[in-house]
């Protein structure tokens, strides 16, 4: 049997926490701008769509910047590329709490997604750097389960602090977050293939591990789905709060409801953490795409708190099964070129999920909830069955 994850490298128990404390900071920010929505839009007289650019553009940011963050990674080390752009995350966020205007406030929420970007993706390459592939799954679902408790503690607790003390309290929240983990991270030490100062440098340290990543089928194929799970799953996602509000819910309930994706991901990333070695990655990508499925039917049926919330367990569910599987799979499907597959990975899921919540904005704005469901619905059955299909292939492969 493999050992546990922090037994597998020297002081693994607090390196883990502490890209987790990243992981968690990351996704409470990204995650609290869906039940904000609406009260944005109300304090400045806007429709929703409009305010929709808030997270559109965030997302679009967000995606983009991975690989500029996963190269410079490689230059100057994973835990100094994550502090740095702390520093650029907390003067995004008070610029978010200060912005007079929508417009103002989109470009400070444009420039926080530009530099939350670097966390996760530096965290995912920590670990892919530092803990052997026999084991590497299991701290990846130690970082999807951090990631889901700040989803949870982020659409919950923004809808809440939002009705309470309006919705600027919740960036001063995520930008005091953001400056206190600057200062943790010092006790992380860089792993040993970061930063190191022996690449090769120019143009050609950019172009090979991008054509190494482009060049190879399989990479591509990862990609791919990559940026659909965005679409239906991140994208969609954003949608699950408003959808609630245009009834005439509280942000506080609103954000309680899709919190639910939050706790799913928490729970079923432990069962997925036991599956690892036992099931193979394919069934478990099979597994994420029948939640995946399920979750847009809820909805469907009617748009009540209690199948908002089931919808969000169940995105929970698809995010853990299927999300983790495709991540490990980044992981290693072009190892010479780690961190750039990581980082093109993220950039594409993020693009996905700027995608999907620019797609979905005008329905949303006109209170056409049903169809957009639907249309994940329709998406979510052939990314199910298209990411088994390929993860089952490559694991044949000569």
């Amino acid at each position: 049997m493999s050992p546990p994850p922090e037994d597998a490298v020297p002081d693994g128990t607090r390196r883990l926490r502490l890209l987790q404390l990243a992981a968690l900071t990351s996704t409470c920010d990204r995650f609290a701008i869906a039940p904000l929505l609406v009260p944005i839009a109300m304090s400045f007289g806007a429709p929703l769509a409009a305010a929709a650019g808030a997270a559109g553009g965030y997302f679009l940011a967000y995606g983009l910047m991975q690989i500029v963050w996963g190269l410079l990674s490689d230059r100057i080390g994973r835990v100094r590329v994550m502090r740095v752009a702390l520093v650029g995350a907390v003067l995004g966020g008070m610029a978010s709490v200060l912005a007079p205007t929508l417009p103002i406030l989109i470009v400070a929420r444009v420039l926080t997604g530009a530099c939350t970007a670097a966390l996760i993706p530096a965290a995912l390459v920590y670990v892919g750097d530092t803990w052997p592939s026999a084991v590497r799954q299991r701290p990846l679902s130690d970082l999807l389960a951090a990631t889901a408790l700040g989803t949870a503690v982020a659409t919950a607790g923004a809808g809440l602090l939002a009705d309470l003390l309006g919705w600027r309290a919740v960036f001063v929240t995520t930008a005091a977050g953001a400056a206190l983990l600057s200062v943790a991270l010092r006790a992380l030490p860089e792993p040993g293939t970061a930063g190191t100062g022996d690449r090769p440098r120019g143009w050609g340290a950019v172009l090979r591990p991008l054509g190494a990543v482009f060049g190879d089928g399989w990479a591509r194929v990862v990609l791919l789905l990559a940026f659909v799970e965005g679409a239906v799953v991140l994208g969609v996602l954003t949608y699950l709060a408003p959808a609630l509000q245009a009834g005439g819910s509280t942000a506080a309930l609103a954000g309680l409801a899709a919190g639910g994706y939050g706790v799913g991901a928490l729970a079923f990333s432990r069962v997925v953490r036991r599956l690892v070695g036992r099931r193979s990655p394919a069934v478990l990508a099979a597994t994420g795409g029948v939640f995946l499925a399920v979750a847009w039917v809820f909805p469907l049926v009617t748009v009540h708190p209690a199948t908002i919330g089931a919808a969000g367990l169940c995105l929970g569910g698809a995010w853990a099964f299927l999300h983790s599987t495709l991540q490990t799979w980044a992981t290693e499907v072009v190892p010479q070129a780690r961190a750039t597959a990581v980082a093109l990975f993220a950039t594409m899921l993020f693009l996905g999920s700027s995608a999907g919540t620019a797609l979905g904005a005008p329905l949303a704005d006109t209170g056409a909830f049903g169809a957009l469901f639907l249309g994940a619905l329709a998406v979510s059955v052939p990314l199910g069955l298209g990411a088994a299909w390929a993860r089952a292939r490559y694991a044949q492969r000569g």
